[in-house]
């Protein structure tokens, strides 16, 4: 009986063995990760990327479906060089994470292209820099493009527009100029919300963008100029407009506000006019209209009182609470 035992357990194991492990990752995605882990030095943080052992159970920031490599996320160490070009090679891949590397630098290679099931480019907080290429937008699967905290130059890419899936538009913080892309009047899918903040961005919005009815929206900390009221129509249903320290100017009084907007930050800009009373009809979590040429009474009831009083200093005239008495 004991011996019959032994022969079972022999041929399972040997059985095991001989049939490819269901988690185990594919040759060409096992050695792309590896080449990655050569360009890049071998820093330490990929110490768990060992030739020996299987990079879909215990590799460090390597997830798998069906033994193809879906997900790389190398974020928050000691990376120093470029993103490799064998980034391409993992065609399976749907979220490409690279972030908090500060000395990850370079440019976006052209490889990334070759990342036709991409779902999330993040690239967050490195020293990359350069243009952002036209060629991003050949990405037509990606929903969430994240490149903010960067060294980016140059202009928005009109492109970006072509992206049909694109949910978000995440280029803050980085050095970008020019002015926001004529193409972004004309979406091919999905009307993103758009990130563009502190950067040294300036110009005209366009006006096309007046028909679109944006979810969130923050400009802030550019350079942009003119009407900035586009953003606004009583029957869209925006919820966060950011458009602070720009050089906007535009009549507040001749703007119709959407019921849905929760966030509402005009300061620091040359906005003129009175106080809409239909602002005081807002469920406002968030609001400042600081720094502005406004005149006139602010409007009672709602929640308007309920603000700072620094959230309406350094106008022309605004007066009523929280402010002085008119």
């Amino acid at each position: 009986m004991k011996l019959l035992l032994l022969h079972l357990s022999i041929f399972l194991s040997i059985l095991f063995i001989s049939l490819p492990s269901s988690y185990s990752c594919t040759p060409n995605d096992k050695n792309a990760l590896l080449q990655i882990k050569k360009s890049l030095n071998n820093p330490p943080l990929l110490s768990s990327w060992n030739p020996r052992t299987d990079c879909c159970t215990s590799w460090t920031g390597v997830e798998c479906t069906d033994r193809h490599v879906t997900a790389l996320t190398i974020s928050s160490g000691e990376i120093s060089g470029q993103i490799p070009a064998q980034i391409g090679d993992l065609s399976d891949l749907r979220t490409l994470d690279f972030s908090y590397l500060t000395h990850l630098t370079g440019t976006i290679p052209r490889t990334i292209t070759k990342l036709k099931n991409l779902d999330l480019l993040r690239l967050k907080q490195t020293n990359l820099s350069g243009p952002i290429p036209d060629y991003i937008s050949e990405l037509k699967t990606v929903t969430f493009l994240d490149l903010s905290f960067n060294q980016f130059t140059g202009p928005i890419p009109g492109s970006l527009s072509q992206m049909p899936k694109l949910q978000a538009i995440q280029v803050n913080d980085n050095k970008l100029t020019g002015s926001i892309p004529n193409s972004f009047g004309s979406f091919v899918g999905n009307v993103p919300n758009l990130y563009l903040f502190n950067n040294k961005l300036s110009g005209k919005v366009p006006e096309s963008l007046s028909k679109y009815d944006f979810n969130a929206v923050d400009l802030s900390g550019n350079g942009f100029i003119g009407d900035g009221s586009m953003f606004f129509g009583r029957n869209k249903t925006t919820v966060r407009v950011d458009l602070s320290r720009n050089l906007f100017q535009f009549d507040l009084s001749k703007v119709k506000f959407a019921r849905s907007i929760v966030s509402l930050d005009l300061s620091h800009n040359r906005i003129f006019g009175k106080f809409p009373r239909e602002l005081s009809k807002l469920r406002l979590e968030n609001f400042n209209v600081s720094y502005n040429h406004l005149c006139g009474k602010i409007p009672s009831g709602g929640l308007l009182q309920t603000f700072e009083p620094s959230a309406f200093a350094h106008n022309l005239c605004l007066c009523g609470t929280p402010l002085k008495a008119c």
